[in-house]
């Protein structure tokens, strides 16, 4: 079994290594309470390994895990669910509403992930997805109540990246697992300033005004961290809000500015790309472009096609009225 990188945080709060795209990129979190487990989102079907081995690592036996948490069923979060499901007797995948139906036939969030990726890519990044039995997925309601060993754990609804998408509040951490929902914050940015935050913006749902209101519940928790699953732990939680609503309008604008260009999804990108990199010279960031490029490149280009998918829908609705 491959050993997993893990990093333990408080609160008996796990970070596992998912070993999606390069190091450090895509995390699931283990909560272990008395004895007693759950995993928040589970990264692709290679990373089921590496969660086997941290459990294995805090010396609990696979059925010890009472709950797999999907924030939403894009294949980063929630690939290898169906394969680690069958390794988890005990365990229920409590997921949102819109998601269930995907877990349970992935026909559908398969031949999506192919539309965007390829089939060859497709197949090559995620494997074979496994559907996971009925019985054993709960469609979580807004604002419903998990207890884990006597640990509370709330899901809220929260789109804008996706419609299938919730957050996993954690009072006992005075936390939240924020999937998508507060963006992408990952190490390599870190400088003296902090932590370096941007949103998501991948197909096919990106709403910019569910965006913003997701942003305002999750800090309407009054969280002291979050957890991202892209990735992990960050504090600073006022500031990073503020420079995701301020990247949020920004995004939107670069779009809309790219609206009638005759290559649109590359011009959405190259704009994207020279506002990050604006953003990252005021944060203090300073590798050179070939370095920036490697570690925002599948984003920019995803959050490219989301946005581009998101002046379709606008222009459709503009058709219909």
């Amino acid at each position: 079994m491959p050993r997993a990188s893990i990093i333990r945080l408080d609160h008996g709060i796990t970070a596992i290594d998912a070993e999606y795209a390069r190091p450090l990129a895509d995390a699931s979190h283990l909560i272990v309470e008395n004895g007693r487990a759950a995993f928040v989102d589970t990264g692709a079907n290679n990373a089921v390994p590496l969660l086997l081995d941290a459990l294995a690592q805090h010396d609990l036996e696979p059925d010890a895990v009472d709950f797999v948490f999907l924030t939403h069923v894009h294949l980063d979060h929630a690939g290898g669910a169906g394969q680690l499901m069958q390794k988890l007797p005990a365990a229920r995948c409590v997921v949102h509403p819109r998601g269930a139906v995907h877990m349970i036939d992935p026909t559908k969030l398969i031949a999506g992930t192919e539309a965007v990726y390829g089939k060859e890519q497709a197949r090559e990044m995620y494997g074979t997805i496994e559907a996971i039995a009925e019985e054993r997925v709960v469609a979580a309601d807004d604002e419903q109540w998990f207890e884990l060993a006597g640990r509370r754990l709330q899901t809220l609804y929260t789109e804008g990246h996706a419609r299938h998408h919730y957050v996993l509040n954690d009072p006992a951490s005075r936390g939240v697992f924020t999937g998508d929902s507060f963006g992408l914050s990952y190490r390599d940015f870190d400088t003296e300033k902090g932590p370096f935050v941007f949103p998501t913006t991948t197909p096919i749902d990106f709403d910019p005004e569910a965006a913003h209101v997701s942003v305002d519940r999750i800090m309407g928790l009054e969280p002291e961290r979050v957890y991202l699953t892209h990735y992990s732990e960050v504090t600073d939680l006022d500031r990073l809000a503020r420079d995701l609503h301020a990247d949020i309008d920004a995004f939107s604008d670069i779009a809309l500015a790219a609206e009638h260009a005759d290559q649109r999804q590359e011009a959405i990108r190259d704009g994207l790309y020279e506002h990050l990199n604006r953003r990252l010279d005021a944060h203090g960031f300073s590798a050179d472009a070939e370095l920036r490029w490697s570690l925002l490149e599948m984003d920019v280009i995803l959050n490219a096609q989301g946005l581009d998918v998101w002046l379709k829908r606008r222009q459709k609705a503009a058709q219909q009225r």
